[in-house]
């Protein structure tokens, strides 16, 4: 059975995505987006006592994902808030045309093919501040993890505001378009912003995010490092 504090986690995580208008965004019913993700409560059972949030940094033990199939990132942004702000989240004109759409998750990673799934020991790469995402991806991926895709990245910001902070925000390198752009999250005035930075660039500010593993409902794990 699952305990009463990842139950209570889990109940959480659904009252801020019902908050933020999920449902009406996937264009179902309460009660049909409730249908889709409750099936990860057994995931959750199945899996989150061996994946604790890593010590010294900014960390969940897991999350509930809404694939980009049932919300669009662009719909999700705007239900991003800081600490004690009010100002909703922005995505950066720099993106260009069609800005979020463009960015895939590296094929590498498997993501599950599934309308919601859960990320396990997630973690917000405070030790690669400083690094190159080119040269920081790498030496994640030979720890047996993941860098985080944009909508991971989100599911973050969203269900952990606190993950958003000043001088201490992330890069979501397991998202890329095809080019050098690697998306990122950082404050811009008193909002989250989704913006991106390249590759081969350095920010003191800015971490590379990652993930232990990803698990979607009726299966193995689909994280591949």
């Amino acid at each position: 059975m699952m305990t009463v504090e990842a139950d209570a986690e889990f109940t959480r995580q659904m009252t801020v995505m019902d908050e933020a208008g999920f449902p009406a965004l996937a264009g179902m019913t309460a009660v049909e987006f409730a249908a889709v993700v409750d099936p990860l409560r057994e995931v959750v059972h199945s899996h989150h006592a061996a994946h604790v949030a890593r010590a010294g940094n900014c960390a969940a033990a897991w999350l509930i994902v809404v694939a980009p199939r049932l919300i669009a990132a662009e719909d999700v942004v705007p239900a991003l808030r800081l600490p004690g702000e009010s100002l909703p989240g922005i995505v950066d004109r720099n993106h260009g045309d069609d800005p979020l759409v463009q960015y895939l998750p590296l094929p590498e990673l498997a993501v599950p093919d599934a309308p919601a799934y859960v990320v396990f020991d997630v973690d917000r790469g405070d030790e690669f501040r400083g690094v190159r995402p080119r040269d920081a991806v790498p030496i994640i991926r030979s720890r047996g993890r993941t860098p985080l895709t944009i909508h991971e990245g989100l599911a973050f910001a969203l269900l952990h505001p606190s993950s958003v902070e000043r001088n201490r925000c992330y890069m979501l390198a397991g998202s890329r378009r095809g080019d050098k752009r690697v998306p990122a999250l950082w404050i811009s005035g008193k909002a989250p912003k989704l913006g991106w930075c390249w590759e081969g660039n350095l920010h003191t500010w800015l971490g590379i995010a990652s993930a232990g593993s990803r698990r979607a409902p009726e299966g193995p794990s689909r994280e591949r490092a």
